[in-house]
């Protein structure tokens, strides 16, 4: 099976108009994808994308052709064979590394590449990607890693010890996650555009559904976050776990006042504090806010950054991104790094696919790496998931393991057509509506 034709797209959701996903540093997100479709010579087409809020999709869609010559024409069994040769060769590409390297657009236009190339050999096996990794010996699994810049912290030999300790118990977790699911929390409810009602009702609904688990969204004046956070306390009452996100909003001083303000909540954990960026503003964070814990991931950029929160102790929950990182294998990079160092791995999600996406690695995380569901949740957003062709299914606050072979990542072909930016059916009601 060879790669005979790349199609790229431009898809745009006008979440903006709704306020879904607003927070602090975001007020307008239009959630994104940059979508990439790999034809191949036989039946089988990979899916993959990459996630962004808009405006910039573009710059994103066009890194995506620049890889392009890098992929078409190659048979999936040359890059599965060599499946890190492979991710190293895309991330070290000698002139597109220079815009990078491993971050920023250039690796996001990777990851999309990187998760089509997943969804086309789950599919080709016929497996779900979580059963598909799930199934593969612990050597399979770091043939895929690159461990290029991380091999002070993980070794290969390290990473096979780790996966070899939970072989025995495999089928046992598996056995458990396709009768129970795997645990979610909720940011539905939580979003900074919300009006007061909207999101009593919300957290009302979640509650009736099963939901124990909610973030809200922090960064807005202290007298709003106080009043965001009594309004969603009294509403999910004492025992349910309340996470709060700042999006990057603060300074680490400003950090650590923020959360003694807001930590008679009992608040679980801060989210995205300070920049993604500074390794030890977050292990300064940490240190001065316990018990609330410190969770990020969302925009740390490669399994690099990730290594270095872990070793300065920086944060007590990993928040994998399917999309951030270079896709499937880096993912895999840092959840061995998490089992290594022993902080849970809570994923973010939510935008367009993310949650359809990131679902399958918890679930492999659970069923290879750690071997444990009972300190971690990863997270749930209630939107888009209709555009889907194998949407993500939730039952009483849980993930059902998908049983579709691939990676889950397929958009309706109908969805892509009406979201095409600038010129899909429903953009060109948004430019007809505002030119009225």
């Amino acid at each position: 099976m060879r790669i005979r034709d790349i199609e790229v797209f431009d898809l745009r959701f006008p979440t903006s108009r709704t306020a879904d996903g607003t927070d602090a540093m975001h007020p307008d997100p239009d959630y994104s994808a940059a979508y990439v479709i790999l034809k191949t010579d036989a039946d089988l087409e990979g899916h993959g994308f990459t996630f962004t809020i808009g405006r910039g999709n573009e710059v994103c869609v066009a890194a995506i052709r620049a890889f392009c010559p890098f992929v078409l024409g190659r048979s999936l069994d040359d890059v599965v064979g060599n499946h890190a040769a492979f991710w190293r060769e895309l991330a070290s590409e000698s002139q597109l590394r220079w815009l990078g390297p491993e971050k920023g657009v250039i690796h996001l236009a990777m990851a999309a590449i990187v998760n089509a190339v997943w969804d086309l050999y789950a599919k080709r096996e016929k497996k779900p990607l979580w059963k598909l990794l799930a199934d593969m010996t612990p050597q399979q699994i770091v043939s895929t890693i690159d461990f290029r810049y991380i091999t002070d912290a993980l070794s290969p030999g390290e990473a096979i010890e780790i996966l070899e300790r939970q072989e025995r118990s495999k089928r046992d977790r598996e056995r458990h996650l396709l009768r129970d699911g795997y645990p979610a929390y909720t940011t539905s409810a939580g979003w900074m555009g919300y009006s007061d009602e909207k999101i009593r009702r919300l957290c009302q609904e979640a509650l009736a559904e099963g939901w124990t688990h909610f973030k809200v969204k922090v960064g807005a004046s202290p007298a709003d976050d106080e009043a965001r956070l009594a309004l969603v306390r009294k509403e999910i009452g004492p025992g349910n776990r309340l996470m709060i996100d700042a999006n990057q909003r603060w300074d680490v001083n400003e950090a650590i006042d923020r959360v003694h303000a807001l930590s008679h909540f009992n608040v679980w954990w801060i989210e995205e504090p300070t920049s993604p960026d500074d390794v030890l503003g977050h292990a300064t964070i940490r240190n001065a806010v316990r018990p609330v814990g410190v969770a990020t991931g969302e925009h740390v950029h490669n399994r690099i950054m990730f290594k270095q929160l872990m070793q300065a102790e920086a944060i007590d929950f990993c928040q994998i991104d399917s999309c951030r990182l270079g896709g499937v294998n880096e993912n895999l990079a840092v959840i061995l790094l998490a089992a290594k160092f022993g902080v849970p791995v809570c994923p973010h999600a939510g935008g367009v696919g993310l949650c359809e996406l990131v679902q399958h690695l918890s679930m492999f995380d659970f069923i290879a790496v750690s071997g444990r569901i009972d300190d971690r949740v990863t997270e749930f957003v209630d939107h888009l998931h209709e555009h889907f062709v194998h949407p993500t299914i939730i039952r009483r606050a849980r993930y059902v393991a998908p049983d579709a072979p691939g990676y889950s990542a397929e958009i309706k072909p109908e969805s892509r057509r009406a979201h095409h930016y600038p010129n899909g059916s429903i953009w060109k009601e948004i430019s007809s509506d505002e030119s009225r």
